[in-house]
């Protein structure tokens, strides 16, 4: 697995604060890509509208994405604040995240693992040294059982129902900007929630269905392209590939097939993640790519799902496919250009590795 991208030395202040949190972010996920390319490629090849759809092999989709996922992050997150302890930890507080919650808790995992290992690390600072001889290891175990099963229960209880809060607040931001026409402003609150794993709420749960009624009357609609275009996540994974970390490099190719051609724009979130201004150019991309749709006055007929090329095509209406095509062009080119900006063309990538 490549190395995650580590902020330099001499970076200082609120920058390298933002930095090393992206960056921690990014580790919880960078582990487990594989994971998420399995998944990408099953949902890609057996998904109803998929390459080959398969209902029963499309059965993997819903739980790899609702439970494995999210335990894995939270697998990952508890065992980079206390070791296997915390990592198991993490583990069974997730569950009771995904239990509690509707949608894929994606961001709720990296919230809630580490913060369940964290809490077990503060009760093993309170037992060190207290432990009769002979009961270590059922005092441990029992600890780690207590602190596990609260977790759990607080994710059912308080954590999970918490994250839908912040999710529908991030829906209402959207959906204001949609009924006050301040579509390319939209790109503001989507493409930051995007990274942040909340991409299936906002689509789903309130660009969809505004779309539909828009698209019962008109035939199409413009709101189905705002969150799924797979222009800006291309031009961020192809800056990377270009003038990235040479570490990361190789990931990359992969990850660009995975998400323009299937649709699984998780994949290039971690890249994000590990450098949070990277966002800018998710920001710039996604707000470029609405301004040619809505310039060319296209849209679709319906919610590409999942949000590749390929669906974008089939869901477009005679005439429309020039101005759907030049969006998701534009999309990418600005996003690989501000991307590129980023990274400094290769400078910063050259830095960190001593060139």
């Amino acid at each position: 697995m490549a190395e995650l991208y580590v902020p330099a030395a001499q970076d200082t202040g609120v920058k390298a604060r933002v930095q090393r949190f992206g960056g921690y972010l990014a580790g919880m996920v960078m582990p487990n890509i594989a994971a998420f390319i399995a998944w990408g490629l099953i949902t890609a090849l057996f998904f109803e509208n998929g390459w080959v759809p398969n209902e029963k092999f499309a059965a993997l989709i819903g739980p790899m994405a609702h439970v494995l996922l999210p335990v894995l992050i939270g697998y990952t997150g508890g065992r980079m604040v206390h070791a296997q302890r915390g990592a198991v930890v993490g583990a069974v507080a997730t569950i009771g995240l995904v239990v509690g919650a509707e949608s894929p808790m994606f961001f709720g995992a990296m919230i809630v693992g580490p913060l369940a290992a964290y809490g077990l690390k503060l009760v093993d600072g309170l037992t060190a040294g207290r432990i009769r001889p002979g009961f270590e290891m059922l005092v441990e175990n029992f600890t780690a059982g207590i602190v596990g099963g609260v977790a759990a229960l607080a994710g059912v209880l308080a954590i999970g129902p918490v994250m839908r809060v912040f999710t529908e607040a991030a829906g209402s931001g959207v959906r204001f900007l949609v009924e006050h026409h301040l579509l390319p402003a939209a790109a503001l609150l989507i493409e930051p929630a995007k990274v942040l794993f909340l991409n299936n709420a906002i689509n789903h749960g309130v660009l969809g269905p505004l779309g539909i009624a828009e698209s019962s009357d008109a035939g199409k609609s413009i709101l189905f392209m705002l969150e799924t275009n797979p222009g800006p996540g291309f031009g961020i994974l192809l800056a990377y590939l270009c003038f990235g970390p040479r570490a990361l490099r190789p990931s990359v190719p992969a990850a660009m097939a995975i998400q323009f051609l299937g649709g699984i724009h998780e994949i290039y979130f971690p890249y994000v993640l590990m450098k949070p201004s990277m966002v800018l150019a998710a920001v710039c991309g996604g707000a470029a790519g609405i301004a040619t749709f809505l310039v060319t006055g296209v849209g679709l007929v319906a919610t590409p799902s999942p949000g590749s090329i390929f669906a974008y095509l089939a869901e477009t209406p005679r005439g429309d496919h020039f101005g759907v095509l030049a969006g998701v062009v534009v999309a990418a080119g600005v996003s690989f250009v501000v991307g590129s900006l980023l990274l400094g063309f290769g400078r910063l990538a050259r830095d960190e590795e001593g060139i």
